[in-house]
């Protein structure tokens, strides 16, 4: 293909969905400036500056967008907007003149990248959903299986894996959460001129009928404006959105990551979706990485800086307005919700397709497990008349020495050396010693949680 004969972005075709892609394309967008040049031509026929045949004819071609033409004036005139609506204008004849009335640039364009960040929330929401709709099912069938927990990287104590992804589960409720919230309140500049004040409205409606002409595009487009403006809306509402959209790639992050070491076939507790004929590597026939948690992981490393521009482009505003955000603002909200979009799309299959494997849960409960249950022989032994400090030493000692054995390979032997040690038998008998360290059962609350957290999935992800 001759498009691939020069540079294209990889979001151009590799990452992200073509629905995606086509809310952030040149067609959309012009579409959009066409609509909200419709939009105000239809506010501006109640006032008697635009006709109904005029706003017809704006009407009948607000469709036919042609970059091409557009992109051969813009050469000229270095004006993307101006070109736009020169290929607009001659396309309608007789209501060519009456185009942009009032407006300033920043009246259309702020306007429109409002409605195409509400577009892409519109895509990646029910993605979202349709991931933790994916994660509840797996919280719920795994609720009770006991894994090793690890802080530190460390053996721990036992958990559950339902609880674990409940935990994840959680995070991407928030996440959720505040994608909704920043959904219902987007704001648009409305219709404000140069500096935010409307005087070129003002002067053709008079005040209060600036305010009517705002509420009545604002209604065509179902979008609120802000109250105070500058020549945009401020940049405050893009730092915002895009924290939202870091956070929720951080949660992707984590998660992708946790299962990138839970798949290491040291741990091999879990792992993600491997095709038949998928390819682990060049050199490595054997291999099965783990290459689309690897990518949500490079995605999301990517879109963790977007908050850091967004928040420079809102400082760095000067005054009513300064365009050195203006370049990197035409990467920075397609690349970000595209890469999110490919991230959800990748976690959705991860979950569906995650590959439990209970022989290598239980063989590292087995071989950690015995650890975390020195604390139940604690508690029994101190409840039975021991002195806590010393057995606690006690238990410490038989500890190191049972590490020294599992580092060598050998089956852990602490609950033996625990059952022949007259230091603890005195305070308990020796057959109620080994089933103290079975930690199978010792997971407290985790199942009721994590089952209840599936609950909580299904009744905001109906």
């Amino acid at each position: 293909m001759d498009a691939f004969a020069r540079y294209q972005s990889p979001f151009s075709w590799r990452y992200g969905s073509p629905e995606m892609r086509a809310v952030w394309s040149e067609e959309n967008k012009r579409r959009l400036w066409r609509a909200l040049w419709v939009a105000l031509a239809e506010a501006q026929v109640e006032f008697d500056l635009v006709t109904p045949a005029q706003l017809d004819e704006l009407k009948a071609h607000a469709d036919d967008v042609d970059v091409a033409r557009a992109l051969e004036i813009e050469a000229v005139n270095q004006h993307d907007l101006m070109a736009e609506l020169q290929v607009y204008a001659a396309q309608c004849p007789t209501a060519g003149g009456v185009l942009h009335l009032g407006a300033t640039s920043m009246d259309i364009k702020d306007n429109a990248e409002v409605l195409q960040m509400r577009q892409s929330l519109d895509l990646l929401i029910p993605k979202l959903t349709a991931v933790l709709n994916a994660l509840a099912d797996k919280v719920e069938t795994y609720a009770d299986q006991p894994v090793m927990a690890f802080t530190h990287l460390q053996p721990a104590e036992p958990t559950t894996l339902g609880y674990r992804l409940a935990a994840t589960a959680q995070d991407l409720l928030a996440d959720y959460e505040a994608l909704t919230t920043l959904r219902a309140d987007l704001k648009g500049k409305g219709f404000k001129g140069a500096v935010g004040t409307a005087a070129s409205y003002v002067m053709l409606y008079g005040l209060e009928g600036q305010q009517q002409l705002e509420a009545l595009v604002s209604q065509s487009l179902s979008l609120p404006f802000y109250e105070v403006t500058s020549q945009t809306y401020t940049r405050k509402q893009d730092y915002n959105l895009l924290c939202a959209l870091s956070g929720l790639a951080a949660t992707a992050y984590k998660f992708a990551f946790d299962l990138r070491l839970l798949q290491s076939e040291v741990i091999g507790e879990l792992g993600e979706p491997f095709g038949e004929k998928q390819v682990g590597s060049s050199a490595m026939p054997f291999k099965r990485n783990p290459i689309q948690s690897e990518k949500v992981d490079s995605l999301a490393r990517a879109l963790s800086a977007a908050p850091l521009t967004a928040w420079n482009n809102y400082a760095n505003s000067l005054l009513e307005r300064t365009l050195d955000d203006s370049a990197n603002r035409r990467t920075l909200f397609p690349e970000a919700f595209l890469a999110l979009d490919e991230i959800l799309a990748t976690l959705e299959k991860v979950i569906a397709g995650l590959r439990v494997n209970p022989a290598a849960m239980q063989a590292n409960l087995d071989k950690f497990g015995p650890f975390a249950a020195v604390e139940r022989v604690l508690m029994a032994a101190v409840k039975a008349g021991a002195d806590r400090q010393e057995l606690h030493e006690v238990l410490r000692q038989l500890s190191m020495q049972a590490w020294a054995a599992v580092q060598q390979g050998d089956a852990n032997p602490l609950a033996d050396l625990a059952a022949g040690d007259t230091r603890v038998t005195r305070w308990l008998a020796p057959d109620a010693i080994p089933p103290l360290f079975d930690v199978s059962g010792y997971t407290g609350l985790a199942e009721q949680r994590a089952l209840q957290m599936a609950v909580r999935v299904r009744e905001v992800c109906k």
